[in-house]
């Protein structure tokens, strides 16, 4: 790919995972975030940080279904660490604006509220994802350990989904088009794997 197209497309797409948070900022300085303010940050960062891990692993497929598209590549890190930043605001919206930094009020929740302990869950396996996602941990962990733990993305992104869903009130549908989207990635890997290995072990023609 151009370089000069690649510069464009990464400068559009840190402005489009910006914009969220940008548009959140704006709203809690002019006061238009509702009468539910606390929520509605943590509504929108949950969310986008869900869409954006999706988008994320929509990445490996798409390279596999139009090769064209490989350059994609290039913009997972990126998408990985904006999805860690908003998980991040997402949990501090928690910790800090719901519990105030309460310690006991939190385990509390985390015993009691599913979707809380569905949520911290995510969270936690979103942590050594960020942490290694430098090229020196790869190098460090080497190619088959880094992509072993960073398995753990999808563990995350099922959690992530499930608190998602848990939070919700009985008939709401919030959650729907997410899951459809996430349950397809899900699926068509297993296919794409197995395809790549039929055409890879295919026997030559004499």
């Amino acid at each position: 790919m151009n370089r000069k197209l690649l510069i464009l497309l990464k400068t559009l797409v840190w402005l489009g995972c910006l914009a969220p948070v940008v548009c959140l900022a704006w709203g809690a300085v002019t006061n238009a975030l509702g009468p539910d303010p606390t929520g509605e940050i943590a509504f929108d960062t949950g969310t986008t940080a869900l869409w954006l891990l999706i988008a994320t692993l929509a990445i490996s497929p798409l390279r596999r279904i139009a090769p064209r598209l490989s350059w994609l590549i290039k913009f997972r890190r990126l998408l990985g660490l904006f999805v860690f930043f908003y998980a991040t605001v997402h949990m501090l919206a928690y910790v800090a604006l719901y519990a105030g930094f309460n310690v006991n009020l939190m385990l509390s929740d985390v015993a009691k509220r599913r979707y809380i302990t569905a949520g911290m869950a995510a969270y936690l396996l979103l942590l050594p994802l960020a942490a290694t996602s430098t090229t020196w941990a790869i190098r460090k962990l080497g190619g088959k350990s880094w992509n072993r733990l960073h398995m753990l993305i999808y563990p995350a992104a099922i959690l992530g989904v499930i608190h998602f869903w848990w939070q919700q009130k009985p008939g709401v549908l919030k959650p729907l088009p997410a899951t459809v989207v996430l349950v397809l990635l899900l699926a068509v890997r297993p296919v794409l794997a197995w395809l790549h290995r039929r055409k890879t072990h295919r026997p030559v023609a004499a």
